[in-house]
């Protein structure tokens, strides 16, 4: 016997799609007396705790001709004092199975450690006792080793790194002189040298003040004895007169700014950069996914335009650099051999028209969203980046679950208000475009 033809079933209706899950990092925060903010996360799927230290400082808060400070410190945190001597803080830590490190950028220094369980008490420990204590024990054998350091740093990672001079001088051009964001992260030289134990202790003194952090203390702990033991370490530490962050006025360029720097590489390269809209402001989510539309992938538009379709492009770049007193969207293309920067410059130009003057294709958002959020959700798997994010949100949007609504902002996100942002942001005429070429090749060539 025939079966009845599939077109005479009756068809059931597909399910409306389920609302998305919400984000939920479970955590407690309270502030002791002397005005540290402490969040605390319990976990006990892993045997592993994360402790996780942000303080507000970073290099946008240099004093002029002291830059570099801010990082120059998230190195010598590390060099101990009078009860953990020097080299003991990674070796007492490692030998108990854990780990450290930290970061520094324009708005804030991160400080964060993972170990077994039985560790806890050795890191908070220690993280207090160099908070407390290491102004008191600087001395200039420290700050020559570590100064040392830093200086070598910036020679290997940054003036001798391929493009890397372009890190140093993209954020003079973006910023007039006076700005907090003028100068690099890394610092000067010259001001590096210049630095003496009693101005890398009044930074200290200034900044590394209870008051102007926080503290993240995340996974497998006992909320109570771990809020007994932060007391015990941490409470002891006096509050401090925190200095008002240096004035930033708002900065917009009016027209375009061009350069061309030599440096010692193969294949020359072109970076456009715009001011964009601050971290977490209107138009910041937008920007983010619209890099992602630009190169994130084969089927991105830049890739496919510049790589695939026409050989133009060796490698593409594009990413929405978030600050807290503003942004950068910046756009870098490396040439394939033979091709022209200005040939190069005219094809990048030609797609970012195209986003301004026409909403992208809904499938193409949804990509870029649906990336996004993988890549959002995915962190949340980790320890010690549930403490860092949870801290983040504390300390940027005063709101350690900030989770949820920060996802919220690029679920917002439709083709019209990224048409809308682009138009605003990518002006053709008020942008920074560098080029950087092989050096003995003359900067009016390729």
């Amino acid at each position: 016997m025939l079966s009845a033809p599939c077109s005479a079933r009756a068809e059931t209706p597909a399910p409306a799609p389920a609302p998305p899950s919400r984000l939920d990092v479970p955590f407690t925060r309270y502030t002791l007396p002397n005005g540290l903010t402490v969040i605390l996360h319990e976990d006990h799927t892993l045997p592993l705790v994360a402790v996780n230290v942000m303080v507000k400082v970073g290099s946008r808060h240099e004093a002029p001709k002291r830059t570099g400070f801010a990082h120059l410190f998230e190195h010598l945190m590390f060099m101990g004092t009078h009860r953990v001597p020097t080299k003991k803080f990674d070796a007492w830590m490692e030998a108990q199975g854990g780990w450290n490190n930290a970061w520094t950028s324009e708005d804030r220094t991160d400080y964060f450690e993972v170990a077994p369980t039985h560790a806890l008490p050795l890191l908070l420990w220690m993280e207090a006792d160099r908070f407390s204590s290491l102004a008191d024990d600087m001395d200039l054998p420290k700050l020559d080793a570590q100064r040392d350091v830093v200086r070598n740093e910036r020679r290997q990672s940054v003036e001798n790194t391929p493009y890397g001079k372009a890190e140093l001088r993209l954020p003079e051009l973006m910023y007039p002189p006076g700005h907090p964001y003028h100068h690099p992260v890394i610092g000067s030289h010259e001001d590096l040298q210049a630095a003496t134990v009693q101005d890398v202790t009044s930074f200290f003194r200034s900044w590394y003040v209870p008051n102007n952090a926080s503290l993240v203390v995340a996974g497998d702990i006992d909320p109570a004895a771990t809020r007994a033991m932060i007391e015990k370490y941490f409470g002891i530490i006096p509050a401090g007169q925190v200095p008002a962050a240096p004035a930033a006025s708002a900065v917009a360029l009016k027209k375009v700014v061009r350069e061309t720097l030599t440096d010692n590489v193969q294949l020359p390269k072109v970076i456009m950069a715009w001011h964009s809209p601050a971290h977490y402001a209107e138009g910041d989510a937008d920007l983010d996914l619209l890099a992602a539309i630009l190169e994130e992938g084969k089927a991105s538009r830049l890739y496919k335009a510049l790589v695939y379709d026409k050989p133009l492009a060796q490698e593409i770049s594009v990413s929405q650099q978030s600050g807290e007193l503003g942004s950068r969207f910046v756009v870098e293309a490396i040439a394939r051999p033979g091709v022209e920067l200005t040939q190069l410059e005219a094809a990048i130009d030609a797609e970012l028209e195209k986003i301004r003057t026409a909403t992208v294709q809904q499938r193409e958002l949804d990509r870029a969203r649906n990336q996004f959020e993988t890549m959002f959700v995915s962190r949340l798997e980790s320890t010690m980046a549930r403490a860092m994010i949870l801290n983040q949100y504390e300390t940027f949007r005063g709101d350690p679950g900030y989770a949820e609504r920060d996802l919220g902002r690029y679920r917002a996100v439709t083709s019209q208000s990224l048409q809308r942002v682009a138009r605003s942001v990518l002006a053709p005429d008020a942008r920074v475009i560098l080029h950087i070429v092989p050096a003995g090749q003359s900067k009016e060539g390729k």
